[in-house]
């Protein structure tokens, strides 16, 4: 990674912040993004603390003006790309029949179309320099669970639009990466959207209990080292895939029983 340009949307909180930190620390010059001008603030700060050279671009993941705009600052200043992470991403948590169709296309807008207008807008320079795209799914990518109908739409939509590209790219020395973390200690379902649209505030799980943002970094990374093309994390999703492919009805009752033991679950 030594002196490797690498971009990650949602780069100021959580899983984000964390690659910024790992791949920061093996060299790379890093560029962030985010919504928040003052969480983009605290994160260049804590960065660049640790001494490490970075970049926070104030960018809406939603906005394709945006994505176009923090590629051409990322040049601007180091006049490469080389690795991609799309990383920005918002959950939700309600059942489909109390969900406003805005705030599906809210969860789409920035965890699908987020990744499409980033991907196109980097992809020329990525080409020309033969790096890499990242794509931080989730299991949600590969088995869908109730009262996430949005979130699993989008993890799924960005599985089958990497799968396509990196099919398209594979003579051409591109490496394309996803990435499908567990459940992992972030702000990600404090920030949830319920049925209207508002953050749910509180976590309905036990997030100490998860695996770290960190852990999802220094994974991602040695993936990347290695050459991968998939990664999925955790015991329980590692379980959750390959139960989904082999037994799905049994899954479906798996699946139903964990989410309606949640805290607050919309099933109750």
């Amino acid at each position: 990674m030594q002196g490797k340009v690498v971009l990650i949307t949602g780069g100021s909180s959580g899983i984000g912040l964390a690659l910024a930190q790992v791949f920061g620390r093996q060299g790379a010059k890093v560029v962030i993004t985010g919504r928040s001008a003052q969480k983009l603030a605290e994160a260049q700060q804590l960065l660049q603390g640790e001494g490490l050279e970075v970049l926070s671009l104030q960018a809406d993941a939603a906005s394709e003006a945006d994505n176009q705009r923090m590629i051409a600052d990322t040049l601007a200043r180091y006049g490469r790309l080389d690795v991609l992470i799309c990383n920005a991403g918002i959950s939700m948590r309600a059942l489909f029949e109390d969900l406003q169709l805005e705030v599906f296309r809210q969860v789409m807008d920035i965890n699908f179309w987020g990744t499409v207008y980033a991907v196109k807008a980097a992809l020329p320079h990525i080409l020309a320099h033969k790096g890499a795209i990242i794509g931080i799914s989730s299991i949600n990518g590969r088995r869908g669970t109730p009262a996430r109908t949005a979130y699993t739409a989008s993890k799924h939509a960005m599985e089958g639009f990497f799968e396509s590209l990196r099919t398209e790219v594979m003579k051409r020395g591109v490496q394309v990466l996803m990435v499908r973390p567990g459940f992992t200690a972030s702000n990600i379902r404090n920030a949830a959207l319920t049925a209207d649209g508002t953050p749910q505030g509180a976590s309905p799980r036990e997030e100490e209990k998860m695996m770290s943002a960190e852990e999802v970094a220094e994974a991602t990374l040695k993936a990347l080292q290695k050459g991968r093309r998939d990664l999925v994390l955790t015991t329980e999703g590692k379980l959750a895939v390959f139960l989904n492919k082999w037994v799905p009805g049994l899954m479906d009752r798996l699946v139903y029983n964990k989410m309606a033991k949640e805290k607050d679950s919309p099933f109750k």
